[in-house]
């Protein structure tokens, strides 16, 4: 009789059960994985079509094949894939065994000051050492150990953390060797964020009030004084008041990158067709990448990149929130950390294209032109979808080890 019934209906038993659930919405949200697959893949894909765009007159004016940096964009993204692949593969509680992290830790401060002796002066800043064919910026390398080494250290002193102020202060002998060597490259935006992040890790860690203030104050303290210590800083700190004051001068770059925004309107003066990247803005494939789009896709184009950044940041936070629900704090934090890593770089990078911040020398994530950045954020996702696929699979009484 149920057979007969199934039959007379059109659907069996399984097919009734998956209508009931597809109806129920079980199968309309898809997974924070999914989405940060996507999103990252969208980006990338923007990324080569619009670095094509903005790289092609800066490459006739050097004397340099047309789709140079299209082509090593597309390297370092295969390269940062496999990295991520890697990542991804690797056990998560080897990730955090406390040999793995101080040995990234001392390689990060020996790539520092190997990049000061040994690197070559770009721009009057020493930020990139030569390893083997390919310029690295160790920068990018210490984001993505600080955040792990920094979610590793509030776990485990975690009464230091939410009682007293001993956990800042062993967490301060690290990030003062650090404020030294990017202060002397010197790569004072990468320095905000990193010690952002960690800032951040440390408040949802439950860190107290108090803490939280005594470590801002430091940082607003020792960020005006690298400012008004150094006249260039104070420049760009000042400019973007009025970016059309000095329009030959300090404002240069900015008030260029409001022109390509104003041209762009809303729906762009056509691929191909800036005016901007005609050496009007200088490397505009790098950090103003952003203002190339918007002058040749407009708004859509523009609105369209900063959605998929926000998708890859909710994706980030979303990982962090599963893993935090199964009591997995180191997961929890090194998702969350690399999410602000993402809407750190992200805000100041757009602000400083739409003259909101002033400019300063970071990336756009998964979209500006950039090796070693590419390279370590495909990392952080590498990370990020290994989370995602063993926070459900951890027992629960191994979930104080992650």
């Amino acid at each position: 009789m149920a057979k007969d019934t199934a039959n007379a209906s059109g659907y069996t038993p399984n097919a009734l059960s998956k209508r009931k659930q597809k109806s129920t919405g079980v199968f309309s949200m898809p997974s924070a994985g999914s989405v940060l697959i996507t999103s990252v893949s969208c980006l990338m894909v923007l990324s080569l079509i619009m670095v094509a765009s903005a790289s092609i007159p800066f490459a006739n004016m050097h004397d340099i094949e047309q789709l140079y940096f299209f082509k090593h964009q597309l390297m370092y993204m295969g390269l940062g894939l496999v990295a991520g692949l890697m990542v991804y593969k690797v056990r998560l509680l080897w990730l955090y065994d406390m040999f793995t992290l101080v040995s990234a830790l001392l390689i990060v401060i020996a790539l520092l000051l190997a990049t000061l002796m040994f690197g070559d002066a770009i721009n009057g800043s020493k930020r990139w050492i030569e390893l083997g064919p390919f310029n690295f910026q160790v920068a990018e390398l210490a984001k993505l150990v600080m955040v792990m080494f920094t979610a590793d250290f509030v776990v485990r002193r975690g009464t230091e953390v939410r009682h007293g102020y001993g956990g800042i202060f062993r967490m301060g002998a690290v990030v003062t060797i650090l404020v030294g060597l990017f202060l002397s490259q010197p790569d004072f935006g990468s320095l905000v964020i990193i010690i952002g992040v960690i800032l951040a890790i440390f408040f949802v860690a439950g860190a107290p009030w108090s803490q939280s203030g005594l470590l801002l104050l430091f940082g607003l303290v020792g960020a005006a004084y690298a400012v008004m210590f150094q006249e260039y800083r104070m420049t760009r700190a000042s400019s973007f008041i009025d970016p059309f004051d000095d329009i030959q001068g300090s404002d240069y770059q900015l008030a260029r990158s409001l022109i390509a925004f104003g041209r762009g309107e809303v729906t762009g003066v056509g691929y191909g067709e800036s005016v901007q990247k005609l050496a009007h803005l200088p490397e505009a494939h790098t950090d103003f990448l952003l203002a190339i789009t918007a002058e040749e896709l407009g708004f859509v184009g523009v609105m369209t990149v900063l959605v998929l950044e926000a998708l890859v940041i909710a994706s980030a936070m979303r990982i962090s929130y599963i893993a935090l629900k199964n009591r997995q704090m180191r997961l929890s934090y090194t998702a969350f950390g690399f999410a602000v890593i993402f809407i750190g770089q992200g805000v100041i990078n757009a602000g400083m294209n739409m003259g909101l911040m002033p400019t300063k020398g970071l990336t756009l994530p998964f979209f500006s032109y950039g090796g070693s950045s590419m390279l370590i954020s495909l990392m952080m996702v590498g990370i990020l979808l290994n989370i995602h696929k063993k926070t459900s699979k951890i027992p629960a009484a191994q979930c104080r080890h992650y």
